[in-house]
Formats: C-alpha cells, sequence, structure tokens
C-alpha cells in the first residue's frame, strides 16, 4: 500500500547540501566581484572633466538667468502687493474716520431723545429760532448722507483693494517658489561641478583654474593681452567726450584702436573696465561681483541707460544688429537660449563674467557661440 512506503531518501545527507550550497554561493560572490571589478568606471580624463564641467556650469547659467527673471518678477509683485496694502490702509483709515463721524451723531441723536428733528424744530416757540435750526438740520442732513455715501464708496474700494492685494500675494508667491526651484537647479549643477573637478589631482585641478581664470601658468592672461592690473584705462577723455577703445588682438584680425561710437558706450566700457577680474557671483549685480546680465546692465546703467535684468529681456531692449556691424558698447549674446551676454569693446573682443571660478575678464567673442546683437543708447 502506498501509506507505507518509506520516503525516498536524497543521495546526499544534510551535510553534504549545505557543503554544496556554501561553495555555490561563494562562487557566484567571487564571480559577481571579478565582473565587478572588470567593468569599474575608469578614472574621467583632464578633457573629460573639462568638458562636464563647462556642459554644468553652462547649464547652471541657464537656471541664473531663470532666477534672474523670477527675481524680477517676485520684486516687481511685491512692489504692486506693497502698493495695495498701504492703498488700503489708507482708504481704510479714511473709512474709520467716517464711521467715526456717524456715530457721533448716532449719539448725539440719542442723548437728544431720539426726535424727529421736524417734531424738534416744531416745538420750538422763537420763529427766528425755528427757521435758523431748520436750515442747519437741512444742511445736516444733507452732510449725513453725503457721508453715508463717502463710508459705501470707501468700503467697497477697501475690499476691492483687499482681494486684488490678496490676488497679487498669491503671484508673489509663485514667484517665490519659481525662485527656490531655479536657486535648488543652480546649486545642483555647481555642486556636481565641484564634485567633478575634485577628482583631479592638484597638479590637474591647478591647470584647469588657471585656464578658466585665463591665465598661463606664469599668471599672464591669455587670448587678449590684457591682465587685470592693466583695467584702470578708460573708454573716456578727461572732457568727458567719447574716447579710442584700445582692441586687443582679434580671432578676427582686427587690430589698432576702435572709437566708441557715443559717450554713453564709452562710459558703459569704462565701467566694465573697471570691473575687471572681480568674481562671477550668480544672481549678483555688484559691487563686488556680477553674474554675466548683471554686469551689462550694471555697466550702462552707469551710462545713463536702464536694462532689463535678464540676457533674454536684455537682446530685445534695443535694435538688433548683425555681427558683421558690431561696435563698441553692444551687447553680444551666446547659445541658443541667449543664456550668456558679454560687452563688445571692439577687435572682436567682449568684456564678460564667465561662470563661477572665472574672474570678469576681456576674451573673444568667437569662444561661444554667437547668438545675436543688441544696440542699446
Amino acid at each position: 500500500m502506498a501509506a507505507h512506503r518509506k520516503p525516498k531518501q536524497s543521495p546526499l545527507g544534510g551535510q553534504a547540501v549545505r557543503t554544496a550550497a556554501t561553495l555555490a554561493l561563494a562562487s557566484a560572490a567571487t564571480s559577481t566581484l571579478f565582473a565587478g571589478a572588470g567593468h569599474a568606471e575608469p578614472r574621467p580624463t583632464t578633457a573629460q572633466v573639462k568638458a562636464k564641467v563647462d556642459r554644468l556650469y553652462q547649464e547652471a547659467e541657464v537656471a541664473t538667468e531663470r532666477y534672474n527673471g523670477a527675481e524680477e518678477k517676485a520684486d516687481e509683485a511685491r512692489a504692486s502687493f506693497d502698493r495695495l496694502r498701504d492703498e488700503a490702509a489708507r482708504r481704510t483709515q479714511r473709512l474709520n474716520t467716517a464711521r467715526a463721524g456717524l456715530g457721533a451723531v448716532a449719539a448725539a441723536q440719542y442723548r437728544s431723545g431720539g426726535l424727529d428733528p421736524a417734531v424738534q424744530l416744531a416745538l420750538t416757540s422763537d420763529p427766528d429760532e425755528y427757521l435758523e435750526r431748520a436750515a442747519l438740520a437741512e444742511k445736516a442732513g444733507d452732510r449725513q448722507a453725503a457721508t453715508i455715501t463717502a463710508v459705501r464708496r470707501e468700503l467697497a474700494a477697501v475690499r476691492q483693494l483687499r482681494a486684488e492685494a490678496e490676488g497679487r500675494l498669491a503671484v508673489l508667491r509663485g514667484h517665490e517658489a519659481e525662485l527656490r526651484r531655479q536657486k535648488a537647479a543652480v546649486v545642483g549643477k555647481l555642486r556636481s561641478a565641484r564634485t567633478l573637478l575634485a577628482r583631479l589631482t592638484a597638479e590637474e585641478r591647478a591647470r584647469y583654474e588657471a585656464a578658466a581664470a585665463g591665465r598661463d601658468g606664469s599668471g599672464a592672461t591669455t587670448g587678449n593681452g590684457t591682465s587685470a592690473r592693466n583695467s584702470g584705462a578708460n573708454g573716456t577723455t578727461a572732457s568727458g567726450g567719447s574716447a579710442p577703445v584700445r582692441a586687443d588682438r582679434s580671432s578676427e584680425g582686427e587690430r589698432g584702436p576702435v572709437t566708441a561710437p557715443n559717450t554713453r558706450a564709452a562710459e558703459a566700457i569704462s565701467f566694465a573696465r573697471a570691473q575687471l577680474g572681480k568674481p562671477y557671483v550668480w544672481g549678483a549685480t555688484g559691487p563686488s561681483g556680477y553674474d554675466c546680465s548683471g554686469l551689462t546692465q550694471a555697466a550702462w546703467r552707469a551710462a545713463g541707460v536702464s536694462l532689463p535684468r535678464t540676457t533674454y529681456t536684455q537682446i530685445n531692449a534695443g535694435a538688433r544688429v548683425s555681427r558683421s556691424r558690431l561696435a563698441p558698447g553692444d551687447l553680444v549674446f551666446f547659445y541658443s537660449g541667449i543664456s550668456h551676454v558679454g560687452l563688445y569693446i571692439g577687435g572682436g573682443q567682449m568684456i564678460h563674467a564667465p561662470r563661477p571660478g572665472a574672474p570678469i575678464r576681456v576674451a573673444p567673442i568667437d569662444e561661444m557661440p554667437f547668438a545675436g546683437a543688441t544696440r542699446v543708447g
């Protein structure tokens, strides 16, 4: 009978099974270890690190300009909200004053017994006094009616202002949330760039930083022959007129002095030259540091011209000009997303705030993808 059969014994005993399982696991672990070692990520070269870091910095600059735009909109919304709030406070004060006046009239009527003015006049024995009081009562009634109308008008205005202020506050909070998002994006990109740079040796890092700062190993500038120590030269004469702005060696082969087209352009260039060597600081508009659009905005502000805050709004702040017709003082823009701007100084050169770790400097305009130019002032 099946019920009386003995269970089939395994050819391996319990200890043998455990030993086989242990050997199998050890073999699998060893295979995985060697496989992982065989596919370990190779250490990136300096050129690869530089390419990745440059891309991260460019993405950070895009986020920086978005941050600047959000900040500009938040400032506008905040100013509008403050104006609405102040106007609502003034109207509320007028409303309270009018209400207090009506309360005084009501209190006076209560103290007089609450009699109708016509009845009170009828009880007056002196005809002259009756007529005088009647005239005064009529004027008082007119004033009271006008006060009530004013109260209603102020009450409606206050309600409208408060509703507008609440709407503007909601807009402000939206811009502030966008500010936080863009700030997080910038900080994240810069942190990733620092992590990559930390993988370089000290010698590789020194070479990279020297190249980023526009210097060779001796500390001299490269590409344009101008150092921050020579940044005291300006583009205006002592009398305030336009003066030649010396163009450094150009990638287009242009040499010799270039004259700024007008006094304002010369003043903008003069201001920008005075900032050479100052650090790039994202979101900054000076005076100790700038980002790219902060520098061009400050330069033209020094010349008496107000520019918007971001690259993608500055490009629409003047007349577009072709690359072949550039003149000193023009704004030159780069990358398809219009995420970088510099101030053209002639000879194929510009002054710009490149990126974190690279100070404000003179550079050729062909070192980045050219996207357009605008003439202001």
